[in-house]
């Protein structure tokens, strides 16, 4: 069944956390989205970085449905319409793109599913908008910074943005992206660690991943 926008955006505004992540492996992508779910997770994306994503993607997509119904499952990385329509087909509840293409965008609004952007200047995310993104991901975070956010806001009134890239788990960090005027964040390799994948600790990143909603509860 398919999942609308915005349900898959009220869900982002409320946890404030967008997880992403990439693995080769099968089972410890499993994994990890069973510890993040069981974290309080709702809304997770994985990326498109890596010859197994479609085949991983197809059985998350698959097990997320079967055990974990309420979960809203995406794929980022997403820069062509072929790729665009075989995840759509393998189950994607919304499509995330590192940039603007329109190609991308008719595919995605064509299966009336979310399609999240990636921007970095006011005309890509003037572009966006004539695309109908209602949510544009800022990337890379880390170079646009908070001061990019707060200066661009008053120009595109009522439009959700999220940072993806180099977004820190510290308290400062976040609460001064939630003052700029985001509606969430985006984490990768902050939150899914490359010792927590190393070591497939998925406890612990069950624990961190409370601690980390829970401090974003607190930031906003």
């Amino acid at each position: 069944m398919k999942k609308n926008k915005e349900a898959i955006l009220a869900t982002l505004k409320q946890q404030g956390l967008l997880p992403l992540y990439y693995l080769e492996s099968q089972e410890e992508s499993a994994a990890i989205l069973q510890a993040m779910y069981n974290a309080g997770v709702r809304i997770v994306e994985y990326t498109n970085r890596g010859h197994a994503a479609l085949k991983n993607f197809s059985y998350l997509s698959g097990l997320a449905k079967r055990e974990m119904p309420d979960l809203h499952l995406g794929i980022g990385t997403i820069k062509t319409p072929q790729d665009a329509e075989a995840f759509i087909n393998a189950g994607a509840d919304f499509i995330v793109s590192p940039i603007v293409s329109a190609e991308v965008a008719s595919v995605v609004n064509a299966a009336g599913l979310l399609w999240v952007p990636g921007c970095m200047t006011p005309t890509e995310i003037h572009l966006a908008q004539q695309n109908e993104a209602m949510l544009i991901k800022l990337f890379p975070a880390n170079v646009l910074g908070t001061g990019f956010m707060s200066a661009i806001k008053e120009l595109f009134p009522g439009q959700l943005f999220i940072p993806t890239g180099g977004v820190d788990t510290t308290q400062e960090n976040i609460t001064s992206w939630f003052q700029a005027g985001v509606c969430a964040v985006g984490m990768g390799s902050k939150l899914i660690t490359k010792e927590i994948t190393a070591n497939k600790n998925y406890s612990l990143l069950e624990q961190q991943t409370k601690v980390l909603l829970e401090l974003i509860g607190n930031c906003r």
